[in-house]
């Protein structure tokens, strides 16, 4: 029965690719400008922002250090989010780069057994994360044309994300597969070197192909993002040449206006359905007031889109990590992100006043961006003091209990 369910959904798929590309040919022009939006998009954001941490995320796991930050904050991890220590890793790859580069990384350490099946689907659930290039650049600057609205617009998102990581360590809390803590006996510190360097002796491969592997794998994958993106972003051209768009935005409507959502929103919402960053430029550009456009676009940066669930699915689709609970938790980081928008937008003192009209995105590529420098060295600094304060920590303690020794042998 499994067996025939199986190939009823593949007759479906097969159908419902032929009158797509039927839909195609009958319709080439909204094709044309659904694929141009789709490749700018991928080209001029996405690559510009994910490539580095694409490299530096594989160079890191290549080069042991997953193993040394599992034994340094195995203490951390297991009280906060019920994972072990290198999901660590994860947590801080995923906060400072941006989807579906957390995914990645999960599925990576699932598949070197660092990770059991549950532990996996907690951490998916809560490390996939909007680019802060994209928040801080794209959205604040070029849509918003107001710069400390992308600090609001960062804060509600990650918190909305460690609030649900929180409560998904009581998952499936007594699972039996959890990974067991890694074994050590005294200085910490000196076991978490140990283990990278086990990790690193392990490693076969010379440093010039991990070098190599790193930079192709990264554009590989770069490669799948994009062709993503291409599809969602031509999906939602047709979509809108059928009033697909609009029957979706009138159900929207109904659902979310009594919840305090502006109409005037409720198209954004239904694009963003599909396709994060058209999503939120529609919102940009809705004529609502500011409040109602944030709420907006707190709503589709949570919820990523179908384009990056999609790209999620497809980093992980060679492990046993099931994606219900990535699906679920993106509505719950929706309705968190939210209310954390309408607790901080107070702070920051803003007329609530329509937008003007803003430019979609910054011209040109972001990597030509006069932020793209800064914003790099900001997530990369982020990013080694993620590993660099627990070092130091354990460095001071070592050296505190080590003079305490000194002083009680003295005496």
């Amino acid at each position: 029965m499994p067996i025939a369910s199986n190939g009823q959904i593949k007759i479906l798929w097969a159908i419902l690719a032929v009158v797509f590309v039927a839909i195609m040919v009958s319709n080439p022009q909204a094709v044309f400008e659904g694929a141009s939006s789709g490749v700018s998009t991928w080209w001029n954001i996405v690559f510009p922002a994910l490539l580095p941490f694409f490299i530096a995320s594989e160079l890191l796991m290549g080069f042991g250090v997953v193993r040394f930050m599992a034994v340094l904050l195995e203490p951390v991890m297991r009280p906060l989010f019920n994972v072990p220590g290198s999901g660590s890793f994860v947590v801080a790859v995923g906060f400072t780069s941006g989807y579906p580069i957390g995914a990645m990384v999960t599925a990576k350490l699932r598949s070197q057994g660092l990770l059991s099946r549950v532990e996996a689907e907690r951490l998916v659930s809560f490390t996939n994360n909007s680019s802060p290039l994209f928040m801080l650049v794209a959205v604040a600057v070029g849509m918003l044309k107001l710069p400390a609205l992308g600090y609001l617009i960062a804060a509600s998102h990650y918190l909305g994300n460690l609030t649900l990581g929180l409560a998904l360590r009581f998952y499936k809390r007594h699972d039996r597969s959890q990974t067991p803590p890694l074994p050590w006996q005294g200085n910490r510190l000196r076991q978490a070197f140990r283990e990278m360097l086990g990790a690193i002796n392990a490693e076969q491969r010379p440093t010039g192909r991990i070098i190599s592997d790193a930079v192709t794998n990264s554009i590989s994958k770069l490669l799948n993002v994009g062709g993503f993106i291409i599809l969602f972003a031509v999906l939602i051209n047709l979509f809108k040449h059928a009033g697909i768009i609009g029957l979706l935005a009138r159900l929207f409507a109904v659902i979310l206006t009594p919840l305090g959502f502006a109409p005037a929103t409720m198209t954004a919402l239904a694009a963003g359905f599909f396709e994060m960053t058209i999503g939120v430029r529609e919102a940009a550009h809705s004529g609502a007031t500011l409040p109602a456009q944030l709420m907006a676009i707190a709503v589709i940066l949570a919820w990523s889109g179908l384009s990056i669930q999609s790209q999620v699915a497809s980093m992980v689709s060679g492990t046993d990590i099931n994606l219900r609970l990535f699906f679920l938790s993106r509505i719950g980081h929706a309705g968190l992100s939210t209310i954390y928008t309408v607790l901080l937008y107070p702070l920051f003192n803003l007329a609530s006043s329509p937008v003007s009209a803003a430019p979609a995105l910054p011209p040109g590529n972001l990597f030509f961006h006069p932020g793209y420098a800064n914003y790099l060295q900001l997530s990369f600094c982020t990013l080694l003091g993620l590993f660099i304060v627990p070092l130091l920590f354990y460095l001071v303690y070592y050296m505190y209990r080590g003079i305490r020794t000194m002083i009680s042998f003295r005496n």
